[in-house]
């Protein structure tokens, strides 16, 4: 891992933590499985400011590049879960993607169990998207 733990921005952070908490309730117990490793995870993450946080860090409507141990190139964008939209590559945070992903940078390489089973991705590329669905506008 680049930097050492996950990084997440305040607001985001305290947003993801709120949505986890009410998400315990998945139905899909597999969901249940990636949500309860990524709260796991949050417990180490470094917090930072909004000023602080390297540009290569998976964040909210960040826009993704990885490749799959299969070879595979995938581009995604990490959203809040009303913004998700997988006809155009909008992942929610609660998907067992999105929280495999967030918190994570450029050139981490990732082993995460997902429902089809562990999986390496490598993140080759994260580009930031500015937009009006940032997570402010959820806070």
């Amino acid at each position: 891992m680049k930097y050492g733990s996950l990084i997440l921005e305040k607001k985001e952070y305290v947003y993801l933590k709120r949505i986890l908490n009410i998400s315990g309730y998945a139905e899909d117990h597999e969901t249940q499985r990636c949500l309860m490793a990524l709260s796991e995870e949050l417990k180490s993450a470094h917090i930072v400011d909004e000023e602080d946080i390297p540009d290569d860090v998976i964040r909210f409507n960040s826009n993704v590049t990885l490749v799959l141990e299969s070879g595979i190139e995938k581009q995604l964008r990490v959203v809040a879960p009303m913004y998700k939209d997988l006809k155009q590559n909008k992942i929610s945070i609660l998907t067992p993607m999105g929280s495999a992903l967030i918190g994570y940078s450029t050139n981490d390489e990732i082993f995460w169990d997902f429902p089809s089973g562990k999986q390496q991705l490598k993140i080759v590329n994260v580009v930031q998207e500015k937009s009006m669905d940032k997570i402010d506008v959820l806070i």
